[in-house]
Order: C-alpha cells, then sequence, then structure tokens
C-alpha cells in the first residue's frame, strides 16, 4: 500500500529560488498538492518550478511566475491522482522561490512509490 505524507516543507529566508524536494533513486514521487502560506502583513509573490533532470530555475522550467498571495493569506494547488507532477529520476527537482524574504512557506504533500 502506499499512502500520502508530507514531502517537504521550506520557508526561503531570501528571494533564490531553492529546491524544496528531489527524489531518491529508488523511488518515483507524485506531488499531489501544494500549499503556501503568507504571514506576512503584506502581498507576496511565489513561483514553482520543476526539472526533471536537474535544477534549472528559471522560465524554462516554470510552473507558476511571480502568482501574488494577499498578506496572511494561503494558496492551495491541488492534484488528481495519476495527474500529479511526478519526479521520476535521481536529478528530478521541485523548487519554490518567495518575492519576499521570509514571507512564504511552502508545503508539499505527495506520494512516493518504491522501485
Amino acid at each position: 500500500m502506499i499512502t500520502g505524507k508530507q514531502l517537504a516543507q521550506v520557508r526561503p529566508a531570501n528571494t533564490t529560488a531553492v529546491s524544496a524536494y528531489s527524489t531518491d533513486p529508488s523511488v518515483r514521487t507524485e506531488i499531489l498538492h501544494i500549499l503556501i502560506c503568507n504571514t506576512t502583513a503584506s502581498a507576496a509573490t511565489f513561483r514553482l518550478f520543476h526539472d526533471e533532470d536537474g535544477s534549472t530555475y528559471d522560465e524554462t522550467t516554470a510552473l507558476y511566475w511571480d502568482n501574488t498571495i494577499n498578506a496572511n493569506a494561503s494558496v492551495s494547488i491541488p492534484y488528481e491522482e495519476g495527474q500529479g507532477l511526478w519526479l521520476v529520476n535521481s536529478a528530478s527537482n521541485f523548487a519554490v522561490r518567495t518575492g519576499t524574504n521570509s514571507a512564504l512557506t511552502f508545503t508539499v504533500y505527495g506520494k512516493e512509490h518504491q522501485l
């Protein structure tokens, strides 16, 4: 039986994109839900990236680009099982970026499938 779990949680201290989750060679991972929480009194922007074969976090791997989250609000991005974001090799990365230092907490949920 494969069960879902929290795969990652990160709160970037600066505005540089960082890998929130990368796969282990023994698993394939399906990201099923991403929650982003703005804990500040000002709006903040976020970016999400999925690079299947490396760590390029720019326009070529962007999923969301400078989307705004209002002050003290959250954004929920769900995917249906089987149609989530798949990370299928040891070079796969899911990365995040905040437009404001220490403003956003990113939490990623999904399933790891042992090979």
